[in-house]
């Protein structure tokens, strides 16, 4: 395969990586607006954050959408993919407890955040590449 046949397949590759980065994102980002008492337990548990009423749950849901938002339609890639990065690799982090006791229910789970985490860092990286579906430059 020469250069260009490669070059040609990489904005694909990247729109598909962003595309379902942006369903998982979305997904949590939801879960705050629809049930923002599991978005507590969540800060609570994880990130030792006790109490967060709805208001402040919806709140954090709503900069998250902003920045799910960017990130999706490629505006100021530098900061919406890096923000994304950042808010994955935290998850991804504060879930440690689990991964070392992978076979207690749901803690399996917790492992599919690992190749997910390498596809926000592979989009952060190569975010000049992905301009097929972006409005951003």
């Amino acid at each position: 395969m020469n250069a260009t046949q490669l070059g040609g397949r990489i904005p694909l590759t990247l729109l598909l990586l962003r595309l379902s980065v942006f369903l998982v994102m979305l997904m949590w980002v939801l879960d705050k607006f629809v049930k923002p008492e599991h978005a507590s337990q969540v800060f609570g548990f994880f990130y030792g954050v006790q109490g967060l009423g709805n208001i402040v749950v919806y709140a954090i849901g709503a900069v998250q959408l902003i920045i799910i938002l960017g990130f999706v339609l490629g505006i100021g890639k530098s900061i919406t993919y890096a923000l994304v990065l950042a808010m994955h690799g935290l998850s991804t982090i504060v879930g440690f407890r689990q991964y070392f006791d992978p076979f207690t229910a749901p803690n399996l789970l917790f492992f599919a955040a690992w190749p997910m985490l390498a596809a926000c860092f592979t989009l952060y990286y190569l975010r000049d590449y992905d301009r097929l579906g972006t409005v951003g430059k």
